[in-house]
């Protein structure tokens, strides 16, 4: 999955930080058409599509549930950060997410299940949960992104998207365990893959702006 953060020795210029209401409409965009490809390649491929308490199902609904408060938080970041260092991981978790959101609603579209199913988050995984999924942010956490003076924000985000990558991975690796449709582990792999080096990035970039302990 391609990149567009750039290094701390780069000069970022005006393109390397598009204008919201641009990405916007790109993001919407690339998702409407990954997601119907994805539909049309399941749809053509398997005649038995996963039923609603498969793990393919429930992974599709629970990541998209995750990856949809990924994109909320960045979003944020990409609006207020002044660090272009910043504002282009924000870019690349924005672009990513909601690429993958747009991929796993075909499938659910196309497998004739609703995007929420029945039943609680995780059950798929085998153990149900009644609070948040692993990694999530409060409300409290997430309000208060827009509220901090941007540096501590950066800060803030990095602390939180790095807890919620690390919940991503567990949820992206029972995936790949668990899912019948090679297309879903696929997709799984792909999720924890570029998440755990996103992990190692946003460890840096924070111990960076932190300074030492």
């Amino acid at each position: 999955m391609p990149s567009h953060y750039v290094s701390e020795t780069e000069s970022p210029t005006e393109t390397d930080a598009p204008p919201l209401w641009r990405f916007l409409l790109t993001a919407l965009a690339t998702a409407v058409v990954i997601a119907l490809v994805a539909a049309v390649l399941v749809f053509v491929l398997r005649d038995d599509m996963p039923g609603e308490a498969s793990a393919d199902a429930g992974f599709a609904r629970d990541m998209s549930t995750h990856h949809d408060q990924a994109v909320q938080m960045a979003a944020m970041v990409y609006r207020r950060s002044d660090d272009p260092i910043l504002q282009s991981l924000a870019y690349d978790i924005l672009t990513s997410q909601q690429a993958q959101i747009g991929i796993m609603a075909g499938w659910l579209q196309v497998w004739g299940l609703s995007f929420t199913g029945q039943d609680l988050p995780m059950a798929w995984m085998g153990h149900p949960m009644t609070g948040p999924m692993p990694g999530m942010a409060s409300d409290e956490e997430i309000a208060a992104l827009e509220t901090l003076p941007p540096a501590e924000m950066d800060r803030e985000f990095l602390r939180l998207m790095i807890r919620h990558h690390q919940g991503g991975v567990e949820m992206a690796v029972a995936g790949l365990e668990r899912a019948d449709e090679k297309i879903v582990r696929d997709l799984a792999r792909a999720i924890a893959s570029a998440q755990q080096t996103e992990i190692t990035t946003m460890e840096r970039l924070l111990a960076e702006r932190t300074g030492p302990s």
